[in-house]
């Protein structure tokens, strides 16, 4: 046991020398701490790992020392490229996971380059049904980075929060949910090739506030078959594609999303993919009761240097609403061609008004 009272992975055998695989001896602490509810330690060091698998009421932490660029402290890597995940959620309640730097092994610059192979997440949680009780995990302090698949994927989720994480540089979307009940709070969703948020199964009941979303290659935020979101307080920013996209289709309808004092900025930037005509737009919201979009402002801009091509094209786009307010926002020089597009077939009861802005008329170079 260490000082603390917890175990520590060294005590199980872990070298944490960056070259021997500790998978065997970190499991056998995480095993051990499930006998007592007790917490793993892992201390400065890169342990390499695959599929470690948490038990419920148990907890591995460490010293978060990364930054943006670099992993630092507490680092798990992964060491089988063909593993599902480095640590295994799936099934546990009530799990922590606090202070890691989990390290998927590819180069920060593969989301640029196309440069990841497998499809392996940093942490999943992927159960067959929702079960009869909360699961509950808590992520927090880490750096969950340079994966193939995605950053943290939750699927058949009830109950969780991601807090004070940086989620970044990974081949899918950072965070993928399916489920209910979320916190998603001062995180940095940055660089992903999927979306910094995504979702395309049911998901409900979530809460995402004063995060820094940007540089995600799908777009921000995109939801789908989505209900009862609160979306506050946000810096989005660069997104390949839309900052918020709602998408129509779903297994059920989009319902009661509030969006609400985010800053929004150089969405639909072109370089990454081919863009369809709508997707060059910072909001594209389709088929969704009980909207609100309030009190939000955008703007068009470049890369930074500043290089690139000015976007998006257009600011709002929205199609078969009802029972919605988009109002009050301000779009100063918010889109290249068009602020609001309304693409009609919508319900009873939109209000979309007092949005006052500009088209922004690019520089001579």
């Amino acid at each position: 046991m260490s000082d603390e009272g917890m175990l520590n992975v060294r005590d199980f055998g872990a070298v944490g020398d960056g070259s021997a695989d500790d998978t065997a001896a970190i499991q056998k602490a995480i095993d051990a701490a499930a006998e007592s509810r007790g917490t793993v330690c892992v201390p400065p060091g890169t342990f390499r790992a695959a599929g470690l698998k948490m038990h419920s009421h148990t907890g591995i932490v460490g010293r978060p020392t990364w930054s943006y660029r670099d992993f630092g402290g507490s680092i798990l890597r992964l060491a089988d490229p063909a593993a599902a995940c480095l640590l295994d959620l799936t099934g546990a309640v009530g799990v922590t996971v606090n202070g890691l730097c989990l390290d998927g092994g590819h180069p920060r610059t593969a989301w640029r380059d196309g440069g990841f192979t497998g499809s392996a997440c940093g942490v999943l949680f992927d159960k067959p049904d929702y079960g009869t009780e909360e699961d509950n995990p808590r992520i927090e302090r880490c750096r969950v980075g340079n994966f193939a698949g995605d950053g943290i994927r939750l699927g058949r989720i009830w109950c969780w929060s991601v807090r004070h994480c940086m989620v970044c540089f990974n081949g899918g979307s950072g965070i993928y949910v399916r489920g209910w009940d979320g916190f998603l709070l001062d995180t940095w969703l940055s660089g992903n090739v999927g979306a910094g948020y995504g979702t395309d199964a049911e998901n409900a009941s979530t809460t995402i506030t004063a995060n820094r979303i940007e540089w995600n290659q799908r777009g921000g935020i995109v939801l789908g078959a989505s209900e009862n979101y609160n979306i506050t307080g946000n810096y989005l920013d660069r997104a390949g594609g839309c900052a918020l996209r709602v998408r129509p289709g779903g297994s059920r309808p989009n319902n009661n999303i509030a969006v609400t004092g985010n800053v929004i900025y150089r969405s639909g930037r072109p370089d990454w993919r081919a863009l369809g005509e709508h997707e060059s737009s910072h909001l594209w919201i389709e088929e969704t009761t009980g909207l609100v979009v309030t009190g939000n402002t955008f703007r068009v801009w470049r890369d930074d240097g500043p290089v690139g091509h000015f976007s998006p094209r257009f600011g709002i786009v929205y199609r078969a609403l009802a029972d919605s307010v988009i109002a009050h926002n301000v779009l100063s020089a918010g889109a290249l061609d068009k602020l609001l597009v309304d693409l009609g077939e919508h319900g009873e009861n939109v209000v979309v008004a007092d949005n006052p802005g500009s088209l922004f008329v690019p520089p001579a170079d």
